[in-house]
């Protein structure tokens, strides 16, 4: 009854080819920006923005790029965390061999060095697609692996391996504070969030969806198949190449190769399929379901376990967590092959009908 468009008249092709058309989108997006900007920040505590909001929105800008290669362009990736590696590693290169570098130009010069990785890792993609593509994506993943485990340049010489960064400001502002922090991850995400949804609604989106649905066809009308897949291979790679760089200055402080390795790609595939794949917000779906899930096993299954006096181990929670995100990937591609995303448009859909049947 609240959501329908009566009485919303579109008098100019700007207005009807606008993102959020309907006035209630429009309107929501905004109290959602606002909300989040103001008060969660209020209402938060160190925990849930270290825990919880921090990596929900850093794996939301990751998902938002894997999503631009596997769901709009159709070219399935298991090199995820490879490009999350490249970018990492190149801001943390770029900010401490040139001391005074903003630290936005650092994000900005890691993801463009994780774009130029991907276009490289994405040349195969020209003459294989499917099952063989995914290997081709898997071999940059091992690649960076051993680049960056056992050249020593990449980690400025560490003997262990392990990097950090400090001192991280802002346009003067320093980051710090979980709250300072969140800031900058949020704004980063709505400002790559708004470029990628423009993104996917231009000409380059509208030839993505063409080389995925059907790489002929598209090459017969015009569609060069070699641009169209290599700039989504560099799109994509450039956003989750500021999401690695993101994950390690901001969430992690120090890390090592380890920390994205082959099972961050996964996860980040999984985010892709139960969110939604070709859909924007089925990447924010996908991350809050991979954020929120292992918090919730770690409360819930100890409460069932002495509800029915069975002692539930950190180990058996950590293998529960895992069937549940097997059986939930298997049953959104047999079910609901476009998964949350899907579910929230066709709520949407019966809102704008209810209560009439048709």
């Amino acid at each position: 009854m609240f959501y329908r468009e009566n009485g919303q008249f579109k008098t100019s092709y700007r207005a009807d080819q606008q993102i959020f058309p309907i006035a209630q989108d429009r309107w929501a997006v905004l109290m959602l920006l606002v909300a989040a900007f103001a008060l969660v920040p209020l209402l938060s505590s160190d925990y849930m923005f270290r825990a919880i909001l921090i990596p929900f929105l850093i794996m939301s800008l990751a998902a938002l790029g894997v999503n631009i290669l596997v769901g709009y362009c159709g070219q399935i990736s298991l090199g995820s965390g490879a490009f999350m590696a490249v970018g990492a590693y190149a801001a943390f290169n770029i900010f401490v061999r040139l001391p005074g570098i903003p630290l936005l130009l650092a994000l900005v010069l890691g993801g463009t060095c994780a774009a130029a990785y991907g276009i490289l890792f994405g040349l195969p993609s020209l003459r294989v697609k499917g099952l063989y593509l995914a290997v081709a994506t898997l071999a940059a993943q091992f690649f960076s692996d051993w680049m960056f485990l056992r050249i020593k340049w990449f980690t400025n010489d560490s003997p262990s391996g392990s990097v950090s960064v400090s001192g991280l400001q802002f346009m003067g502002f320093p980051i710090e504070t979980p709250y300072s922090k969140y800031l900058l991850c949020l704004s980063i995400l709505v400002v790559l969030g708004l470029l990628a949804k423009n993104l996917v609604r231009s000409a380059i989106g509208r030839e993505w969806m063409a080389i995925r649905d059907m790489d002929v066809a598209a090459a017969v009308i015009g569609i060069r198949p070699m641009y169209a897949k290599l700039t989504a291979f560099a799109v994509s790679s450039f956003i989750i190449g500021v999401a690695g760089s993101l994950w390690g200055f901001v969430y992690l402080g120090s890390w090592e190769p380890a920390a994205f390795s082959v099972e961050m790609s996964f996860r980040l595939l999984f985010m892709v399929i139960i969110g939604g794949m070709g859909s924007i917000m089925g990447a924010f779906f996908g991350a809050a379901f991979i954020v929120l899930l292992p918090i919730a096993l770690n409360q819930f299954l100890p409460l069932v376990g002495a509800l029915f006096g069975i002692e539930v181990s950190t180990s058996g929670i950590s293998h529960a967590e895992l069937i549940i995100f097997g059986a939930l990937i298997v049953w959104f591609l047999i079910v609901e092959p476009h998964g949350l995303a899907k579910l929230w448009s066709t709520t949407k859909q019966k809102l704008r009908l209810w209560p009439f049947p048709h």
